[in-house]
């Protein structure tokens, strides 16, 4: 019902925003509190939650006309039941979804907006009647149905979905076999594999948990088998996978949230994220290099690489629908999700197919039912999360809080552009150890990115800046999720990794310092020329780091490959 709700938005023309998002909350609610329910007694709750916010979902939808009169004022003790409800029903919609911090953030703010006209000084203010505050949340498209929530329902649910078939079918295979007959013979091969499968795979997942568990349930065998240090081979496949949050086109839903945030063009966005997120998997592949200094690392055996065929067939399972995908938006010139809505469809009929070419309606029955389960719970995970947040959004516009945080960053940072983006990259860092990429960038820019545009950078970079280190947590200690399922999977001690994993993914540290030192890093599409070169110089700015950081060589030759590395991002 999910798919079919957000398929039929598409092609409908426009609808009413208080009747689009509230059924988009009503058909994740299930999944979250019923069908992901852990006990018994979560599963009853659950199902009491879900009848309400359902009901009170449903009631907004068919009362559109009426709300949008009253201006985000709530009316009687029903509508403000109602409110009470919607609320609360979306703190345990993220907390059951993502766990606590995000959730609590988020209590935190509405807490602030409630009773903030009591907190004397600068961070006081002088309150907002309660109808008002409550009615701009829930009946109005000033809170949680705002515009993230608008992204999630109009392009982030598509864009899951089209991921979501390609991966009931052969693409995933399709990715693996391409990467294997790229880099399988080369020196360290099997570790080149992971990071090519994983750049493919997380351009449609946008999950570093996903690609790991996915790519790695393959690669992380393989180089184990061939004698790598599973503390290596751990840290490939988490620093790889964790470059799919970065990589076009979906970059976990975050392409489409910088689209509504920041007004730029879809299209413009994944040709400026472009070359960093290349670059930032050109810096695992050196490393792998780098590694290769000190390990044995084989290439993947002769006997173990896909045949010409094989590689061919596979490939066409995700080369067509992306075909179609790019044809739609650059050819046809279509919007984002309609091309995608395209893609879907050449998607779906792959899956009719293996790769032998051979038909079996209970395999494609089977994939249908992968499809509709995956797509389901990836569309009200990501709902969760953007409910969630635009509470938050929504109480920083209302009360002005955001605009103080702001006026606090500039003053801490003596009105310096890199203080305040060092102060944003700390702030990002502690926020993304507890809280997904997605809503780390959101809750950071829209506190952040006002201080950091008044300080001459520019809207998209300001926001790929902060998208970046929000991205940091992955990888990074003490809370790193694509560490410690990789560890997890090899058997490792989780630090060992995560130490080996941030020398190989120094990219991720330097690359969004390299986009404010060098702002042509992300105008491909305006500029290429320019954008080409600025790629170039950060390229060997990576390397040199990438020697220092790595290479078993005589220590002063690391101090000056440092020295070099930074003199090149820097000047």
């Amino acid at each position: 019902m999910s798919i079919g709700f957000h398929i039929w938005l598409i092609f409908s023309g426009l609808v009413p925003n208080l009747l689009s998002r509230p059924l988009h909350m009503a058909l994740a609610l299930p999944w979250v509190l019923i069908f992901m329910a852990k006990t018994q007694r979560q599963r009853i709750s659950g199902t009491v939650l879900c009848v309400l916010g359902v009901a009170d979902c449903i009631w907004i939808a068919l009362n559109e006309d009426m709300l949008g009169d009253q201006y985000g004022t709530l009316s009687g003790d029903f509508q403000l039941g109602v409110a009470v409800v919607l609320l609360g029903v979306t703190l345990e919609m993220a907390r059951r979804a993502i766990s606590w911090p995000l959730p609590t953030v988020a209590a935190l703010a509405l807490a602030y907006g409630l009773f903030g006209q009591h907190i004397p000084g600068e961070f006081g203010y002088a309150g907002i009647p309660l109808q008002s505050f409550l009615g701009t949340l829930t009946i109005a498209e000033g809170g949680i149905w705002g515009k993230l929530t608008g992204v999630s329902v109009s392009i982030v649910a598509i864009f899951v979905i089209f991921g979501a078939i390609l991966n009931a079918g052969e693409a995933g295979q399709g990715f693996m076999n391409v990467a294997s007959a790229a880099a399988g013979r080369l020196r360290g091969g099997a570790a080149k594999v992971s990071v090519l499968s994983s750049a493919l795979f997380g351009s449609i997942s946008g999950s570093a948990s996903a690609n790991v568990a996915s790519t790695g349930a393959i690669t992380l065998p393989a180089m184990t088998r061939l004698g790598y240090p599973k503390r290596l081979a751990a840290a490939v496949e988490a620093v790889a996978s964790s470059g799919g949050q970065i990589m076009p086109p979906l970059m976990g839903a975050g392409a489409f949230v910088m689209v509504e945030l920041t007004g730029t063009p879809y299209e413009q966005i994944i040709l400026a994220a472009l070359l960093p997120a290349l670059l930032y998997f050109a810096a695992v592949w050196v490393g792998i290099d780098m590694f290769f200094l000190r390990f044995p690392l084989r290439g993947v055996p002769k006997e173990d690489q896909p045949s010409l065929r094989q590689v061919a067939i596979t490939s066409a399972f995700f080369l067509v629908p992306f075909g179609v995908l790019l044809w739609g938006m650059f050819g046809a010139k279509v919007t984002p999700q309609y091309a995608a809505s395209l893609a879907m469809i050449a998607g779906a009929v792959l899956l009719l197919v293996d790769s032998n070419l051979s038909f079996d309606w209970r395999r494609t029955l089977a994939r249908v039912e992968a499809v509709l389960m995956n797509a389901g719970r990836q569309v009200a995970l990501i709902a969760s999360i953007i409910l969630c947040a635009s509470i938050i959004i929504g109480v920083l516009g209302m009360t002005g809080l955001g605009v103080k945080i702001t006026s606090l960053i500039l003053s801490g940072s003596g009105g310096m552009l890199w203080p305040a983006l060092l102060l944003t990259a700390f702030a990002c860092l502690i926020l993304g150890m507890e809280v997904p990429t997605t809503a780390a960038y959101v809750i950071c820019i829209s506190v952040a990115g006002p201080a950091l545009i008044d300080l001459g950078l520019e809207p998209l970079q300001a926001h790929l800046f902060v998208f970046w280190f929000a991205l940091l947590s992955t990888i990074t200690p003490p809370v790193c999720g694509a560490v410690f399922i990789a560890a997890g999977m090899v058997e490792e001690n989780w630090l060992k990794v995560a130490l080996t994993a941030m020398a190989l993914g120094l990219g991720l540290y330097f690359i969004p310092l390299g986009m404010i030192a060098n702002p042509g890093l992300i105008g491909l599409g305006s500029e290429p020329l320019i954008a080409l070169f600025a790629a170039a110089k950060v390229l060997v700015a990576l390397v040199a780091l990438s020697f220092a950081a790595i290479a078993p060589r005589f220590f002063l030759w690391r101090l000056v490959a440092l020295v070099l590395g930074l003199i090149v991002l820097f000047v």
